[in-house]
């Protein structure tokens, strides 16, 4: 059972938060430079530490942060002046002359900081890259005329570029080898598309071995797979839940999420993140007070949550939400898009990383766009859970099937992981990507540089605060040859910019070195290096060239 008190609760024993208040919202975390550590009982089945870092950044880096954003607000408005009295062309999309008199289609600020904010330092987004995106990739070279409103092509090509952005954890997403004909075959044999949906025509025997193979592979009773990992949490989440019932959902929840929860009709409730405290209280007022009006009792209450967050780095904390779960008899969705094939032992996910049982998951959720080098998504769990959703999903009854390479790669994909190819190499790339993880995280932190997080999840957000760094810091890292993505407004809240970094199995030691050395002077030169709590100002790297796995 769980803890009014905040303390975390697996198996039903209660065990304590080594934290500190500091203002922060839970009681099983805590901020402003501290770290966060969830100790589980060595007794129970699943004893896994949660060590989380959520450092609030120095108090003029903020203020500093803010008045960016205020000069930059300023500018905006004179701009706009300008633009209206015709003393500067507006490049941006504005109403015609006979709408003038209707209501603003773009009057808001969203609009006004893409216009004025974004679109200086558009040139960090959206690069055209020209190869697979492996741990080194191409880039095409591009360059504006008119302020990054739009842009052309060089014709030249930036070669090995090391890839930091990409969600190709474990290193499937490569060029043509041998170890790919079996898609190839595939290709040959059923061609590209299915032009049917799995209503229809187009269910074919490879997805149903593919189906019987993610089932197997996640240890459920069964799987059914859809064709886009989007489509799979907004077109599947109506068909669960709807009016009279109640959905609580966590409040960084991909938009996919969002989607599903809004296109069911269902009651919305958001808890803070990660916070079981915060989530207790909603299921205890829930379950008291029940419908608004007429207090009856809720039809279904589900929790929505992700296993890993990518624009945090957090991993769930899956103990206590099963316990919350199981003790107001609510029912649990977790969508793996991040952490299948990515944290585990064995690469099966949160619910592999904490050793519990994927029983206590009604709803597992997962894509196959990451680890997988693929595309698509599955739902998996009880039988009667699937069977409904063939019938019932919207994405079965309107979406055109996974296309039949795609579902080949993902077979092998799973395979290779699995070891039931012969070979043990897909288990090393997991081990391989928890090495390559660490080791990375422990030196950023080392050098100085504000990273959120799990110290063992993949995805790495580096904060950069200020809208001019963050510019600045792209740029700098491609001239380099590094690729980067940077995430801002609205993506993250206005003053916390910063860069999400992607780890992958197939980063080797150097490719980590290069960029660690590069990110360090970065950091003295755009003074990123934000911690109080760092250990060395430049520390040194090892001295190992490879950082592999042996056989």
């Amino acid at each position: 059972m769980a803890n009014p008190g905040g303390g975390a609760v697996c198996n039903g024993n209660l065990h304590t938060h080594k934290t500190q208040s500091h203002g922060s919202q839970s009681g099983d975390g805590r901020k402003n430079g501290v770290m966060k550590e969830t100790q589980q009982n060595g007794n129970s089945p699943f004893y896994k530490p949660i060590v989380e870092s959520f450092e609030q950044a120095p108090l003029h880096v903020m203020v500093f942060t803010y008045m960016g954003y205020g000069i930059g607000t300023l500018f905006g408005h004179f701009r706009d002046f300008l633009r209206n009295w015709g003393i500067e062309k507006c490049n941006a999309a504005v109403e015609r002359e006979e709408q003038k008199d209707f209501v603003p289609l773009y009057q808001d600020f969203e609009n006004f900081y893409i216009r004025n904010l974004y679109m200086r330092i558009r040139d960090n987004w959206n690069r055209p890259v020209c190869s697979a995106p492996g741990p080194q990739f191409d880039i095409m070279e591009r360059v504006s005329d008119d302020y990054n409103w739009t842009f052309r092509l060089t014709g030249r090509i930036i070669k090995d570029v090391i890839n930091m952005g990409s969600y190709n954890f474990l290193g499937l997403a490569a060029k043509y080898d041998e170890s790919m004909r079996t898609v190839k075959d595939v290709l040959e044999e059923y061609g590209c598309g299915v032009c049917s949906t799995r209503q229809e025509m187009g269910t074919l025997d490879k997805h149903k071995e593919l189906e019987d193979l993610v089932a197997k592979f996640l240890n459920v009773e069964a799987a059914m797979v859809f064709g886009m990992g989007y489509a799979t949490n907004s077109m599947n989440i109506p068909a669960l839940v709807g009016k009279g019932c109640l959905i609580l959902s966590d409040e960084l929840n991909h938009a996919s999420l969002i989607l599903g929860a809004r296109l069911s009709g269902a009651t919305i409730r958001i808890f803070k993140h990660n916070n079981t405290q915060n989530l207790e209280k909603q299921l205890r007022d829930a379950i008291i007070y029940g419908q608004p009006r007429t207090h009856r009792a809720w039809k279904k209450i589900l929790i929505l949550v992700e296993g890993i967050y990518s624009m945090e780095g957090t991993i769930l904390h899956l103990p206590q939400i099963v316990a919350l779960k199981k003790k107001y008899k609510a029912y649990l969705y977790i969508d793996e898009a991040h952490s299948i094939g990515a944290v585990g032992p064995t690469g099966r996910g949160v619910v592999d990383f904490f050793g519990m049982d994927p029983c206590d998951v009604d709803v597992l959720m997962g894509t196959f766009t990451k680890s997988f080098g693929a595309a698509g998504g599955y739902i998996a769990g009880r039988k009667e859970l699937v069977d409904y959703l063939r019938v019932n999903s919207h994405s079965a009854a309107y979406a055109t099937s996974m296309s039949p390479p795609i579902t080949e790669q993902i077979i092998r994909s799973i395979k290779f992981i699995m070891g039931t190819d012969g070979s043990t190499e897909g288990l090393q790339r997991v081990q391989q990507l928890a090495k390559n993880t660490r080791y990375f995280r422990q030196r950023l932190n080392e050098m100085g540089f504000i990273v959120y997080g799990n110290e063992e999840s993949p995805l790495i957000p580096l904060l950069l605060y200020m809208p001019g760094k963050v510019a600045a810091f792209a740029r700098h890292l491609l001239q380099r040859k590094i690729g980067v993505v940077v995430v801002g407004f609205p993506a993250t809240p206005l003053a916390d910019a910063r860069a999400r970094i992607c780890m992958s199995a197939a980063h080797t030691r150097e490719n980590l070195d290069t960029v660690l050395e590069a990110l360090d002077e970065l950091g003295d030169l755009l003074q990123l290096k934000y911690s109080r709590h760092r250990k060395s100002a430049r520390p040194d790297l090892y001295d190992e060239t490879s950082f592999e796995l042996e056989d």
